[in-house]
C-alpha cells in the first residue's frame, strides 16, 4: 500500500501523536467551546491512504469518530486497523463512490450503524499526470472519478447529515487547478468563463455539459484546440467542475433551515508529496490535510460555497 509512512511506523507515528491535544485544527478554534464529540461521524472517502489517510487521522485526533472508505476492502481494514492500535475510534468500509450499488449499500450501512454522518471529507480522486506530463490518455476515468464521484458522494449523503446546532459539512478536496481563471489552467473561452463566473448562471447541466464536451474533444482528438487549461487538462478540468459545482450546492443548500444546515466548500491541499504526486510535492501530508480538517471543525461556521487553502480563503 502507497503512503508516506509503511503501516507500522504509521503506528507508532499515531501513537506518538495521539496525546497531543492542541496540534492542528484545534489550534486556531480555543478557547471557543468546540461543537463536536466521539458521537460525531466523519465519513472520508479515499481514506487508505495519502491525503485521505491524513485527513483521518487528525480528524481521529480530535476524537471525532471517522469512516474511511476504500474500494479495496482490504486495504482500507488495514489502515483502520493502524488507526485502532493508535488508540484512535476509526473505522473503514469498502465504497466505489462510481458504483450506485456500493454507495447504497453503505448508505443503509451508515444509517444501520451510526444513524448517519456529520462530516463528509470528499478526497477519493485520481491523477495520471506527473512531473510535466500532460497526457489525456485517461481522461474518462479522472473526470469520471473526480468529479462524478464527488457529486455521487453529495447527493447520497445529503440525506443522512445529521441535524446540528453547528451544522453538517462538506468539504471537497480539490484544486488551484481547477480554478476559472488560475494562470496555469485558465480556460481561453471568455463566454464559458462568463458563465462559470456569475452563480446566476450556474447550472448542473452546465458543469456537466462543459466535461462532455471536454471528453468528446479528446475522443475526436481535438481537445489541444479547444481552449482548454494547458497544465494536467484533463485533472484541471475535473476539479474546475469540483469547484463550481461546490459553489452550486451552496446556493442550492442555503435555504435549509437552522438546525438543518449544511455548509459546503472546497480547498486545495497544495502539491503534497504522495503517490498521486509521484512524491515529487514540495508539501508534507501533515500540512496538506490541514485546511480539511480546519474547515470541518470550525465553530459556529457561516462560510459556505467559498475555496480555501492554507486556511485562506481564495478566488474561485
Amino acid at each position: 500500500m502507497a503512503g508516506v509512512l509503511t503501516m507500522k511506523h504509521r503506528a507508532r507515528h499515531l501513537t506518538k501523536t495521539n496525546n497531543v491535544a492542541n496540534d492542528g485544527a484545534l489550534s486556531l478554534l480555543e478557547p471557543r467551546r468546540l461543537w463536536w464529540s466521539a458521537e460525531t461521524v466523519a465519513v472520508v472517502t479515499g481514506g487508505n491512504r495519502g491525503i485521505g489517510f491524513e485527513i483521518s487521522k487528525q480528524l481521529a485526533a480530535q476524537g471525532v469518530t471517522v469512516v474511511l472508505t476504500s474500494r479495496d476492502h482490504s486495504v482500507g481494514l488495514e489502515a483502520a486497523k493502524v488507526f485502532q492500535e493508535g488508540g484512535f475510534n476509526v473505522f473503514c468500509h469498502q465504497l466505489d463512490v462510481l458504483d450506485t450499488a456500493s454507495i447504497t449499500e453503505f448508505c443503509d450501512w451508515l444509517k444501520q450503524n451510526y444513524g448517519g454522518l456529520d462530516i463528509l471529507i470528499n478526497n477519493a480522486a485520481v491523477n495520471f499526470n506527473q512531473g510535466f506530463d500532460n497526457t489525456v490518455e485517461y481522461a474518462s476515468q479522472v473526470i469520471t472519478t473526480n468529479y462524478y464521484g464527488t457529486k455521487n458522494m453529495i447527493q447520497a449523503m445529503i440525506p443522512l447529515m445529521k441535524p446540528s446546532a453547528a451544522g453538517a459539512r462538506m468539504v471537497n478536496v480539490s484544486s488551484r487547478l481547477g480554478r476559472i481563471n488560475g494562470k496555469r489552467s485558465k480556460i481561453e473561452d471568455v463566454c464559458l468563463r462568463e458563465k462559470f463566473s456569475n452563480l446566476d448562471t450556474i447550472t448542473e447541466e452546465l458543469i456537466d455539459q462543459t466535461v462532455s464536451s471536454f471528453l468528446q474533444q479528446v475522443q475526436d482528438g481535438t481537445w489541444e484546440s479547444g481552449g482548454w487549461p494547458k497544465t494536467f487538462t484533463d485533472y484541471s478540468v475535473s476539479k474546475l467542475a469540483v469547484n463550481t459545482y461546490t459553489r452550486l450546492m451552496a446556493k442550492m443548500l442555503s435555504d435549509r433551515p437552522e438546525g438543518q444546515k449544511i455548509y459546503i466548500n472546497c480547498y486545495c491541499p497544495g502539491w503534497v508529496k504522495t503517490a498521486m504526486t509521484g512524491y515529487a510535492g514540495n508539501i508534507s501530508v501533515e500540512a496538506g490535510a490541514d485546511t480539511a480538517v480546519w474547515l470541518a471543525l470550525l465553530p459556529d461556521l457561516a462560510v459556505t460555497g467559498k475555496f480555501f487553502a492554507e486556511r485562506r480563503e481564495i478566488s474561485f
